[in-house]
């Protein structure tokens, strides 16, 4: 059985996108790299954020608090 995320990324100026993948690390890394023409890349979303995160610090930045079990 395969595992889904449902994942939200958002700009420094706050543009939010919600996706859907079965491989957060690799897809957080697509939208950091623009590797996909479209929506995020236009609009510079490149941030991995959630819920419990106001001030919005991407998650998936290497000096982020979160170990790297939070993707998994």
């Amino acid at each position: 059985m395969r595992s889904f995320y449902v994942y939200i990324m958002a700009s420094r100026s706050r543009v939010i996108y919600v996706g859907v993948t079965n491989d957060l690390v690799r897809r957080v890394q697509e939208h950091k790299n623009g590797v996909n023409p479209g929506f995020t890349k236009k609009y510079r979303v490149k941030r991995l954020v959630e819920r419990s995160n106001p001030t919005w610090h991407d998650l998936a930045d290497r000096n982020s608090h979160l170990s790297p079990s939070f993707f998994l």
